[in-house]
């Protein structure tokens, strides 16, 4: 009977872990300010699904400049976010971008899976869920 109560109750580590899968739910949002770097691609999929792909970049503040090893600023970096549009909204939104406009981007970060020659491949790219033009290209 006792060792029926060791195996029956939840060790320490199992409650802990419970109660913070409870109290801290997961979110998954993105939101992005950046510029097109180059004209919205529409795919075609196998499957007969349509895929608006781009990609945008957001400029880093500059408190976040990495430092060389003598201590200077290296000059202001950027990162480049891929962003895949499904819906037919973002799809049509993002299709009105000739290539260089300032869009806000709002979605979910997803991991991407394909076949490609050398094998399995991912990369993550930004599900846009919903895509505005902040500045029209001059």
């Amino acid at each position: 009977m006792t060792a029926q109560a060791k195996t029956s109750q939840p060790s320490r580590s199992a409650g802990s872990s419970e109660r913070t899968r409870t109290t801290a739910p997961a979110v998954n949002e993105v939101h992005l300010v950046g510029r097109l770097s180059a004209p919205p691609v529409l795919k075609h999929l196998p499957s007969g699904a349509e895929v608006v792909q781009l990609r945008i970049v957001v400029d880093r503040p500059a408190g976040t400049r990495a430092k060389s090893p003598g201590g200077d600023s290296r000059s202001p970096t950027v990162d480049t976010i891929d962003i895949a549009c499904w819906s037919a909204d973002a799809r049509r939104r993002a299709l009105s971008c000739a290539g260089s406009e300032v869009v806000d981007v709002s979605g979910a970060l997803r991991r991407r899976f394909w076949r490609g020659p050398a094998g399995v491949a991912s990369r993550y790219e930004v599900e846009a869920s919903k895509l505005r033009v902040v500045k029209r290209a001059a």
